[in-house]
């Protein structure tokens, strides 16, 4: 490389594993895969300051989400107030601890996590001698991210309020705006950040491990997961930049996806069979199961409410079970049709996983405020929790699977 020529980035795609030379990018531009079409890097930002911002109002909005009146229901001179982790309280009553602890993780701690081990490295690399432990917290901040549901559990809390305002007096608290600029500041946070950026800081600042580099000739090229640097390692090395394990390809990816797909399908049926909650005013009612109350939406003429729920309660749950078995079974296979639609799908599967969570938020937002005796009440049900385990179960299929395998199965086939 001569001294005019400007610096280029070698990266392994994630997609389908192809190494790739990525020269410099201007605003607005991204690089793609030319085998898959996978985005490898989008524009990265000059600066890490408009996410230190952002993060730092994320903190203080998260602050006052977490500490002030969420939503209020007024019922025949009876007030009730609950707050946005009073859901999960409620589930632990009605005995489903273990919805009681995703929805503490998913709303109160791992977004509160995020914030903390983000601030931790921003702030660090404005340090004249930056921590060189840094790359530890910003390798946990990448991990956690599919499981801070701040902006899912907001879809969540539109579609309570259209239930709530049918029965009595809705009151919005101060945390219900808060945590809706909350969830933009957050979209607006992952939008500026661009993880390469700050892997690259980390690098330049000597942030990372102590432990020296390998000759080529030692080891192949492999990419990191967790930061996507491409060195010459062998399977098991620690990443020079995070230290995270270097893997050819993901451990046992095919035998771990099947499993928890098949364990998500079992769950799947009582999730849609059983009732998600029950709920008796005045002395009537009884258990709604996910379907009933997409009907319930349409019959009183709140179509783009039924159309939300119906999405993300059914079809997706349904979309991310059967594409991951298709491109399962195209991998035992070794078929080579229709790579790169498959390797689309995944991202797709991967990126709408925790959308599917909303119901589990409505109910939580419904148990917490309708606790009026024998006036009116909502419980949670058994289908609930099924349907809990299904979402759960079809992140950890989706992040389990290794979509590269597919065109190394394709590869495979070719004489």
């Amino acid at each position: 490389m001569t001294a005019t020529e400007a610096p280029r980035t070698l990266r392994e795609c994630e997609g389908c594993g192809n190494m790739v030379w990525i020269g410099p990018l201007g605003r607005g531009e991204e690089a793609r895969c030319p085998r898959c079409e996978t985005v490898l890097r989008r524009h990265a930002a000059d600066s890490l300051e408009v996410p230190l911002a952002l993060c730092l109002a994320g903190l203080v909005l998260y602050a006052v989400t977490m500490t002030m009146p969420f939503l209020g229901l007024q019922l025949l001179g009876q007030l009730r107030f609950s707050r946005v982790e009073t859901g999960a309280f409620a589930f632990l009553q009605d005995g489903y601890g273990i919805l009681s602890v995703l929805v503490l993780l998913t709303l109160v701690a791992v977004p509160l996590m995020r914030l903390l081990l983000l601030l931790t490295v921003l702030v660090g690399l404005r340090l004249r001698e930056a921590p060189r432990w840094l790359y530890k917290p910003f390798r946990w901040h990448e991990r956690l991210a599919q499981w801070a549901m701040i902006e899912v559990f907001l879809f969540g809390v539109l579609v309570s309020y259209t239930r709530l305002a049918d029965l009595a007096q809705v009151e919005i608290g101060p945390a219900a705006y808060g945590l809706a600029a909350l969830a933009l500041a957050q979209v607006a946070l992952n939008a500026r950040l661009d993880a390469d950026r700050v892997w690259e800081a980390l690098e330049e600042r000597g942030a990372v491990p102590a432990h020296g580099r390998r000759p080529a000739e030692e080891a192949g090229l492999i990419g990191c997961d967790c930061c996507r640097l491409v060195v010459p390692a062998r399977p098991g090395d620690g990443c020079l930049r995070c230290d995270a394990p270097m893997r050819m390809r993901k451990p046992n990816s095919v035998a771990r996806s099947w499993a928890l797909i098949l364990a998500a399908v079992v769950l799947y049926v009582p999730a849609n069979a059983y009732p998600v909650m029950d709920v008796v005013t005045f002395g009537r009612g009884g258990p709604h199961t996910i379907l009933g109350g997409t009907w319930e939406f349409i019959e009183a003429g709140f179509w783009p409410l039924a159309l939300v729920v119906f999405l993300a309660s059914v079809a997706v749950p349904l979309l991310k079970l059967i594409g991951l078995a298709i491109m399962l079974l195209g991998i035992h296979r070794r078929s080579d049709h229709g790579l790169i639609g498959k390797t689309r799908l995944y991202r797709v599967v991967e990126a709408i996983g925790r959308w599917s969570m909303i119901d589990v938020f409505v109910v939580s937002v419904l148990i917490a405020l309708v606790r009026f005796g024998s006036v009116a009440s909502i419980n949670a049900g058994l289908g609930a929790v099924c349907f809990a385990g299904v979402v759960v179960l079809t992140i950890l299929a989706a992040e389990a699977f290794d979509p590269r395998l597919m065109w190394d199965a394709a590869e495979e086939r070719k004489p």
